[in-house]
């Protein structure tokens, strides 16, 4: 009879100190950035943690401070397909050992651009130790973000970025280089000359605005023959997405390709159906849900592109719990690589995505 392994211990600060041959209280202040020591033995026990693997048990620091943390996570309630699966990014993270020191809100607004405003300036008197949110306009948005952040509500972003903002971090796909592999999977499926268009969301939003980047400086670079209709912006309404289509599709019925940018696919997806256009031209969508599988399947769709909505979420708490009990700053910008989805690896992301989907149901 084989005897059961014993789970594998991991390395704390006791391990970094003997390593290191000094206290077990310098450690611990090297590793909290307290003051005390000097910075050649900080960088010490910081290289050595990273050799030794260590992770700080932050559930166990906040039980041990006593400490309850109050966190808003402000997210559109359209598009369900993306904003849905970042939310129970966020609940799994949230859940677990760390549940019992966070007391999670969670606000809806209607969509991007439509809402937001009103519930950071709503925020900003209930004084919640922490926010995440998914900015739309920047602009509008970081002055709201700077006076949470001077009173003490930490805010992280995620799906998108204020940049110029005070916020502690973002967590989004990168959006450039989803415009750019867009561009490069229709030049690698049309002829030489083509005409192709894009639909996007609302382009005050920095992610739009950097994919429609990416989508246009690829084309230019590597297909200069191909023609680049002027970009249509749905601002993820499914009727504004529709509507815009259809024009689209009677205005250029020379068009061989098209790229839509945000999660707000099937209403454009629809379109093309009615006007008998969708085994005729090649598609690349975001994202991946239940009602687009089919369609990569039978090939209406050539591509799409999935943002890893639960992901973010995921990482997009973690940084703020982190933060606010083990006040480590985690980096400002975190750009995660967007995973494309085809015909021949559809089963592997979708039931992935399924399996996320149902996480905490």
């Amino acid at each position: 009879m084989k005897a059961s392994k014993e789970p594998v211990r991991q390395p704390g600060i006791k391990d970094i100190a003997d390593a290191l041959g000094i206290s077990i209280g310098t450690v611990d202040r090297a590793l909290h950035a307290r003051p005390g020591v000097n910075p050649t033995t900080c960088a010490r026990v910081l290289r050595m943690a990273d050799k030794l693997g260590y992770r700080p048990n932050v559930a166990a620091r906040a039980l041990k401070l006593n400490r309850h943390f109050r966190i808003e996570v402000q997210l559109p309630k359209e598009i369900s397909s993306f904003f849905g699966p970042m939310r129970e990014g966020i609940r799994h993270a949230a859940a677990g050992p760390l549940g019992a020191s966070i007391e999670m809100h969670f606000a809806e607004y209607p969509r991007l651009d439509w809402g937001d405003i009103e519930l950071l300036e709503a925020a900003i008197p209930k004084k919640y130790d922490g926010i995440v949110c998914s900015p739309s306009d920047a602009a509008k948005v970081g002055p709201l973000i700077d006076a949470l952040q001077r009173q003490g509500t930490t805010v992280v972003c995620v799906g998108s970025d204020a940049p110029r903002s005070e916020r502690l971090a973002s967590i989004a796909i990168d959006g450039y280089v989803s415009g750019s592999l867009a561009a490069e999977l229709l030049i690698h499926a049309l002829p030489s000359a083509s005409v192709v268009a894009a639909i996007s969301g609302n382009l005050r939003i920095l992610d739009h605005a950097e994919k429609l980047r990416g989508y246009a400086a690829t084309l230019a670079l590597l297909a200069p023959r191909i023609s680049l209709l002027p970009v249509l912006e749905s601002h993820d309404s499914p009727k504004e997405a529709y509507d815009q289509t259809k024009d689209l599709l009677k205005r250029h019925p020379e068009m061989q390709g098209l790229y839509v940018s945000t999660a707000n696919s099937l209403p454009v997806l629809r379109a093309v159906r009615e006007k008998s256009r969708a085994r005729g031209m090649r598609i690349v969508t975001t994202d991946l849900f239940s009602e687009l599988a089919p369609m990569i399947e039978n090939g209406e769709i050539m591509a799409t592109l999935y943002q890893r909505p639960f992901t973010q979420g995921r990482l997009a708490i973690q940084s703020l719990v982190h933060f606010l009990i083990e006040g480590v700053r985690p980096n400002p910008i975190t750009r995660l690589t967007p995973h494309i989805v085809l015909r021949g690896n559809l089963p592997i992301f979708y039931e992935y995505v399924s399996t996320t989907a149902s996480i905490s149901r």
